[in-house]
């Protein structure tokens, strides 16, 4: 097992799928040596955020110094804000056998998919378009505008679902998270026998 590349897990889904209380659930209850790669971005913290855990909060200037250093596994800007996954999250922990998952959009999928073929590709979706409105309202965080471009976004991003390795339906947390822990051991197997 010595020398071998740590599996790598995509993770997708629109926003409101409920990819941040799955993946935590998640991590909280496997023993397998694995890690969700903190994001960058430019947008400010929500409440209760932190940075170094929930993001990297940085500047426009920074974000930009890295993408001209190629610092980036991928990187989009999203409603007028950076986000990407940094090099250095992931990189050193794969090569030391960890495990790493990516929560990341679509086209930041995309993008790893093209650099990391071996990646496994997961999209998270809630059963419906009114559970999508009904978790966005719930959040509190966004007006009535922000909700129904986020539903627009919604509907766009449902339509790459067929992209992935993989489409879990969120209806039931407990579920999900069981159904994300096999994929994640059969990863971890697959790297074993190859």
């Amino acid at each position: 097992m010595a020398g071998r590349k740590g599996p790598l897990f995509i993770v997708s889904g629109p926003s409101g799928s409920g990819k941040s209380t799955a993946l935590r659930r998640l991590l909280s209850q496997t023993n397998l040596p694995l890690k969700l790669a903190v994001s960058a971005t430019t947008r400010p913290p929500r409440p209760g955020e932190l940075d170094g855990v929930d993001y990297y909060f940085w500047s426009r200037d920074r974000f930009e110094r890295e993408l001209a250093k190629d610092s980036f596994l991928e990187w989009a800007e999203v409603f007028g804000n950076y986000y990407g996954t940094l090099r250095s999250e992931v990189e050193p922990a794969r090569e030391q056998g960890q495990g790493v998952i990516l929560e990341i959009d679509v086209n930041g999928a995309r993008q790893v998919r093209q650099r990391c073929p071996d990646a496994v590709s997961i999209f998270l979706r809630a059963p419906s378009l009114e559970t999508y409105k009904e978790r966005l309202e719930a959040r509190g965080t966004e007006n009535e505008e922000t909700i129904q471009r986020r539903l627009a976004r919604i509907q766009t991003e449902l339509q790459c679902a067929s992209e992935y390795d993989y489409q879990v339906i969120n209806d039931d947390l407990q579920a999900t998270v069981d159904r994300l822990a096999e994929m994640v051991q059969q990863g971890f197997e697959r790297r074993n026998h190859a």
